[in-house]
């Protein structure tokens, strides 16, 4: 399966054949990241559904989808989708509205592809995947950082035998987690939840998967700090940097090896910092090391209107898109964005909910 950043991009019009596709949601978030990637993706969107039955219509009529509803099992009976895409918020009581639409599709034979988070609880994600499983359908997650492509080229690297293997890793992300007594409340934790999933994920994609973790909390600003020991052996550092800026990048991850290291910076740069040749404390004078061993560094260049300078590409969103329309054509399991990931992240967001400050808990504990 080519990766989209050295692919040659096909528009939605060039594919010979097309998946027919339904949507429920018609928000904000869609309306700008995920129905504009269709453009690049093997999609026949055959109709749209919303609760506000005039936001589904206008929906339909700008993103070319010729029926629309506000009743999604009306929908599914009558349109008979292959796949759905599932946009949507949270109900009063705070649970994932997405889980209970899901399990609709499924059991009315789609596959679905829906956005972060996947659910509320591990529990509410395996009986997901049971259905998944039984259906013999697909579910994607939309964890868009790991579809970037300077994620990719990042895994790509950490993988290498040249790196070593990666043996810590740091990232930081602006994400205020409630205080520990607040934590029982789902609707107190809905914007972490929904948050947390981004630097999580790329913690697993990188990392595999955590045996413990133990965070501390600051009040003002709902900030936090997390030491992580990976089943590998490997540690790490979770900086949730509630208070920075608006104005100062949002996120920044450093994998380190064995001589090598990698830095992504503002989710768009990537430097690779090669192995080298030691050089001795007070005898070389200067800081140039051999070609052959020089940092690599990749970033866009903004100025010309290419594609990969769109949102849509750099961020990942047609990349998870076009893997998830993949997955149903080559009827291969979905290796990101995968229920057994969002398990893994739910996992993570239950410890920090069961878990007081200061304290260790494994991240896998029931």
């Amino acid at each position: 399966m080519a990766e989209i950043d050295t692919a040659r991009i096909v528009y939605q019009f060039e594919y010979e054949e097309r998946l027919r596709c339904a949507f429920i949601g018609a928000g904000g978030h869609s309306y700008r990241n995920i129905y504009p990637a269709f453009q690049y993706a093997p999609i026949d969107l055959c109709a749209v559904c919303d609760l506000d039955a005039e936001r589904a219509a206008q929906y339909a009529r700008i993103f070319g989808a010729p029926r629309h509803y506000s009743d999604h099992r009306v929908m599914l009976e009558r349109e008979r989708p292959t796949a759905v895409f599932i946009v949507t918020s949270y109900d009063p009581d705070g649970r994932v509205q997405a889980l209970d639409l899901a399990l609709d599709c499924l059991s009315a034979g789609a596959h679905v592809w829906m956005e972060k988070p996947t659910a509320s609880s591990t529990a509410e994600v395996a009986k997901l995947a049971e259905l998944a499983q039984r259906a013999n359908r697909i579910v994607v997650t939309g964890t868009k950082t790991v579809f970037s492509p300077v994620m990719r080229r990042a895994k790509e690297i950490v993988s290498s035998p040249e790196f070593g293997g990666p043996s810590s890793i740091f990232i930081r992300y602006p994400l205020s987690m409630p205080a520990f007594e607040q934590r029982t409340s789902l609707v107190e934790m809905n914007w972490f939840l929904d948050c947390i999933f981004h630097p999580a994920a790329a913690i697993f994609h990188l990392m595999g998967p955590i045996d413990r973790i133990s965070h501390e909390w600051e009040a003002k600003t709902g900030a936090s700090v997390t030491a992580i020991r990976f089943q590998s052996g490997a540690v790490g550092a979770l900086h949730l940097a509630a208070g920075s800026s608006p104005s100062s990048p949002v996120d920044r991850t450093e994998v380190v090896g064995n001589n090598a290291n990698i830095v992504i910076e503002n989710g768009t740069t990537l430097t690779y910092y090669r192995p080298t040749s030691a050089r001795e404390s007070g005898r070389v004078g200067s800081f140039l090391v051999p070609t052959e061993s020089a940092p690599l560094r990749w970033e866009p260049e903004y100025s010309y209107g290419q594609l990969y300078n769109k949102n849509l590409f750099y961020l990942g969103y047609v990349d998870e898109i076009v893997y998830f329309c993949d997955c149903i054509v080559n009827g291969t399991a979905p290796d990101r964005g995968s229920l057994e990931q969002a398990f893994q992240i739910l996992q993570l967001f239950e410890a920090y909910r069961r878990t007081e400050p200061g304290r260790w808990t494994g991240v896998d504990a029931k």
